[in-house]
């Protein structure tokens, strides 16, 4: 990033966020080769007016995943995943089965699956077991140093990944395997973070829709629609809103193409053949404050079911933020210290002298000292708005270190001298 483009996103907070409307009115989803755009010009077009996008195949050609896990025919290969991943043990979700609003899971070994992968195609796709899908395998975490892919450079800026890499206890990246067939429900991806995915092999088809468009998805008791697609949708009766719904954008994304999913955007997904395909879910400066306004609204549902408890328990707003840790996978106080761990990594990045505390903040520093300015003012904006919100001032938090204000000061004092 450089400065200019470091003054157009800090001024992009003093403004409204654009429309999204346009892609339900005709524009289709532009198509991103190398040459086309810098980091700067990502940042600018897509990651602030958070848009979806399409990279070319240019992207993922020197993957070794690529090379080694597609057959010459474009299939997968079977014999060497099996080789080289077979004793992992995977979760396995069953494509036919709803439970809530997802597929129920069960972890079996990653051969099993194969075994089970290469019988359903022979049996043209059909299974008394159900249509069963391979999902959120965290390859990653298990073989950190595995080198089948590299994470494009558009997407490097990920504070979530380098968060959960600096307290050892998760990752968002992920391995998809499924035939042809299998499919996810509709949904928005975790804290409507960003995402994006790779096709190593096989095509997927996308169904999405733009933020607010899913309110007109909602049935009458407000649950979101579990099949986008679903004929119950025309039920006025249970679906009162869905007849000003629009049609969703719908991509159809080739072997080696990477899909650019952006902040809040709801999508519902079908392999069209048999697919495997790299997965993350990233955010950072540009879309933190979605983040916390998902979590604000979160402890609100939270504190709407147990509502008739307040008055009856001494720790109430604690319970809330256990049961918001629950739901969302995160609280409040942690969600102070995510920012606290991003701010440290920033202000190594401008005092060289500092070491940084994960291979992903220094991988991060490549992107330069404009960056980390960026995104400690984010982290200024968003501290500061989490100390003034009346339930964070409710918890004890006195043994967050350092104290949340002292951390804001920080930061404040770190952004007056690098202004000077």
């Amino acid at each position: 990033m450089n400065k200019e483009t470091l003054g157009t996103a800090l001024s992009f907070y003093q403004s409204d966020r654009p429309s999204c409307d346009q892609f339900h009115n005709g524009r289709k989803l532009d198509y991103l080769r190398k040459a086309d755009l810098s980091y700067s010009d990502f940042f600018r077009d897509f990651l602030l007016p958070n848009y979806p996008c399409i990279l070319s195949p240019e992207f993922t050609a020197d993957w070794r995943s690529r090379q080694t896990w597609v057959r010459a025919d474009g299939s997968p290969d079977f014999e060497h995943l099996l080789k080289h991943f077979g004793d992992c043990v995977v979760p396995v979700a069953n494509c036919d089965v709803k439970e809530y609003n997802a597929n129920p899971k069960h972890n079996i070994p990653l051969r099993d699956y194969l075994s089970y992968w290469r019988e359903h195609r022979g049996s043209r796709y059909s299974s008394p077991r159900g249509c069963l899908y391979m999902k959120d395998w965290h390859m990653h975490r298990a073989f950190p140093d595995h080198g089948e892919y590299t994470t494009p450079d558009f997407f490097q800026s990920d504070w979530l990944n380098e968060y959960w890499d600096t307290i050892k206890v998760d990752d968002y990246r992920f391995v998809y395997m499924g035939p042809k067939g299998s499919w996810t429900p509709f949904h928005a991806d975790v804290f409507r973070s960003y995402s994006w995915s790779a096709n190593i092999c096989g095509r997927k088809k996308w169904l999405l829709f733009a933020p607010g468009r899913e309110e007109h998805l909602r049935d009458n008791s407000g649950n979101l629609v579990y099949d986008a697609q679903s004929p119950i949708l025309q039920n006025e009766d249970l679906y009162p809103k869905y007849s000003q719904c629009c049609q969703p954008i719908e991509v159809l994304q080739e072997a080696g193409e990477v899909i650019f999913i952006p902040s809040g955007w709801h999508h519902q997904v079908y392999n069209l053949e048999d697919t495997i395909s790299i997965n993350h879910n990233w955010l950072n400066g540009c879309n933190i404050d979605v983040m916390w306004s998902f979590l604000q609204g979160e402890l609100a549902a939270v504190q709407g079911e147990i509502g008739e408890w307040k008055d009856h328990m001494d720790d109430w707003h604690q319970h809330c933020q256990l049961l918001l840790k629950s739901c969302t996978g995160i609280n409040y106080c942690e969600f102070y210290t995510f920012l606290k761990i991003i701010s440290k990594n920033r202000m190594a990045v401008l005092d060289a002298a500092v070491p940084l505390q994960t291979s992903s903040a220094a991988e991060l520093s490549a992107l330069g000292p404009c960056h980390a300015l960026f995104d400690l003012h984010r982290s200024e904006d968003v501290l500061t708005a989490l100390l003034a919100d009346e339930h964070f001032g409710k918890l004890d938090t006195d043994l967050l270190e350092p104290r949340p204000e002292q951390m804001l000061q920080e930061i404040r004092e770190v952004l007056d001298a690098a202004s000077l």
